[in-house]
């Protein structure tokens, strides 16, 4: 089965700084060398690596830049072939700050153009297997179809009856009632800590039962950084403990999770099997510098989690 990542691909420029300043306030940055990044990016990346049938999907600009992560992305296994461009949009670009262990991203606004998907596009999107993606895609996206346009959450849920299950990764920005008809139906929501509180206002997972029953959601999950991460499908709770490790760059450590675990519940893994190497993937993803420092084979992985235990 294809698994199919929508969102964004960008080159991550990095800096370092003692700390970060404060409102009129002035500092001094180092400047590191730049790499292709982009969170939905380095998820498709690392699903790829460890065996993965990936396909990426965003809209871009049609600049050298752009070609260059098109191109990045190929030779790290991922197939781009519904790729769609627009070349009135900016480049895609993040600013990244090291600090104190801690990273601060600044990203160009890149707008809220529609993404049209193409028919051959909607016909593989129309088979069984997982859609990885934020709510910033999904709101723009738009097809044709023979019986009329289909747009936005129609669009999912047409998905999600031809058997594409979608795994939401919302990072730190959590959701609102707004979101609820994309979010209505998904397999997996992923939240971290960051928001989690900023989608209910608390941090108890247990709290939450009849929220994802009520919007048939399969399983919400929060990542808790060094200490590992917690799953709920408004029943059983599942808890993973994290690595003590030595940290060089924490960029990218979600959206290893991320792939690492839309890779793992791809292989029908158990789920509490699939959450362990999915933490074991982003754990080690920290103790290499740069967006893609998740990128691994399987056995990289299940090597170094032996070691660890």
């Amino acid at each position: 089965m294809t698994a199919f990542f929508i969102g964004d691909v960008a080159l991550d420029e990095y800096y370092t700084a003692d700390r970060w300043p404060r409102r009129a306030d002035k500092g001094m940055v180092k400047e590191l060398p730049a790499e292709i990044g982009g969170s939905i990016a380095n998820a498709a990346v690392v699903h790829a690596t460890l065996g993965g049938d990936t396909q990426f999907v965003s809209l871009l600009n049609d600049s050298p830049l752009s070609h260059r992560m098109t191109a990045d992305l190929k030779q790290n296994g991922v197939g781009v072939d519904h790729m769609l461009t627009d070349p009135s949009i900016p480049e895609s670009r993040n600013f990244i700050f090291l600090i104190d262990g801690e990273h601060v991203v600044l990203t160009v606004e890149m707008g809220e153009q529609p993404m049209w998907l193409a028919p051959a596009t909607l016909a593989a999107l129309r088979q069984p297997g997982f859609l990885y993606t934020t709510l910033y895609r999904v709101r723009r996206l738009h097809t044709e179809t023979e019986d009329g346009p289909l747009r936005q959450a129609e669009l999912l849920a047409d998905l999600r009856c031809h058997g594409r299950r979608a795994i939401f990764d919302l990072d730190v920005g959590g959701c609102t009632l707004e979101d609820m008809p994309y979010l209505t139906g998904a397999a997996v929501v992923i939240f971290n800590q960051v928001g989690f509180r900023n989608a209910f206002g608390h941090d108890d997972l247990s709290l939450i039962a009849d929220w994802i029953r009520s919007h048939e959601i399969g399983c919400v999950i929060r990542t808790l950084a060094a200490e590992g991460a917690e799953a709920y499908d408004g029943n059983t709770r599942t808890h993973v403990a994290g690595y003590k490790v030595a940290v060089a760059d924490v960029t990218g450590a979600g959206d290893t999770f991320g792939g690492a675990l839309a890779w793992c519940l791809a292989q029908n893994k158990p789920f509490a099997d699939a959450l362990d190497f999915a933490v074991a993937a982003a754990s080690r993803s920290v103790t290499v510098h740069g967006p893609r420092g998740g990128k691994a084979r399987v056995e990289e992985v299940e090597r170094w989690r032996e070691e660890r235990r």
